[in-house]
């Protein structure tokens, strides 16, 4: 799953990574090492601007809510709750489908965090049987230290109490697309620890590798099968992962200091 990621790059060097053409200055969002589900969040996609000239799609920096909101839902309070959606079932599910199709988005980050639990306890968490407890946080990044391109998708609700010209009329919201974590060894691993992102979670955000980013923020693209192929799991051997401050469990803390490595996990939460 992907529950909190980091994200420290500013709209300048995003900008240069993804191509961006457009960006607004007021959508500027600070640094963020602690990124928790119902922030704001940037997101890179293709969308015809408004009043243009020309109605073609214009690679956008934008600022989005994380937690998706279906455009048919009465209240916005399950977006909280709709932080993921699997790469299995995202073409089939109501919640999903639509935005699947059509509104597809990245979700630029430094890594993600996620934390390790025993063997026992996450083979019962994979059948549902048991909420998984936090242990020893890891960060999860690529070994090279290139932006960690989580595949995503947006959508608009409309806040019917509210009139045309407000500000808050329109929700834009966005979820994460998560796969199945890599069996194959770490580019990087711990001194001890997990050897593979498995070990860590059987889930883990979808990377999209540039090789894919075109045809995944095409709005033209919208036949299931083919989209579906982009969902395959990246290459293996590009991701690293480290042991960090069990500080990143509380939402309140932030700053560059909970993405230090530690040398070893923290007493009391061993692998």
């Amino acid at each position: 799953m992907c529950g909190r990621y980091a994200s420290s790059r500013g709209p300048e060097d995003l900008a240069g990574v993804f191509e961006i053409e457009k960006w607004e200055p007021e959508e500027t969002l600070e640094p963020d090492y602690n990124v928790a589900p119902t922030k704001e969040v940037y997101a890179v996609l293709d969308r015809p601007v408004k009043d243009a000239d020309s109605p073609r799609p214009v690679r956008q920096l934008r600022k989005l809510k994380w937690g998706l909101v279906p455009s048919w839902a009465k209240t916005p309070e399950g977006g909280a709750r709709m932080i993921n959606a699997r790469a299995e079932t995202v073409h089939e599910k109501p919640s999903y489908r639509r935005a699947f199709a059509t509104r597809r988005c990245i979700l630029p980050a430094d890594g993600y965090f996620e934390w390790v639990t025993g063997k026992q306890e996450r083979d019962l968490e994979e059948e549902g049987r048991k909420k998984r407890p936090r242990k020893q946080p890891y960060f999860v990044l690529p070994a090279d230290g290139s932006v960690f391109a989580m595949a995503g998708l947006y959508e608009f609700w409309r806040d019917r109490t509210l009139p045309d010209d407000h500000p808050r009329a329109w929700w834009v919201t966005c979820s994460v697309i998560t796969t199945e974590a890599e069996r194959t060894p770490l580019a990087v691993a711990p001194a001890e620890g997990p050897r593979s992102l498995t070990e860590i979670h059987p889930r883990m955000p979808l990377m999209l590798t540039p090789d894919r980013w075109d045809a995944w923020l095409d709005p033209a693209r919208t036949d299931p099968d083919e989209l579906r192929e982009l969902l395959a799991p990246p290459p293996a051997g590009l991701m690293r992962a480290y042991p960090v401050s069990t500080a990143v469990s509380n939402v309140r803390n932030n700053g560059p200091e909970l993405l230090k490595e530690l040398e070893a996990p923290e007493e009391g939460t061993l692998f």
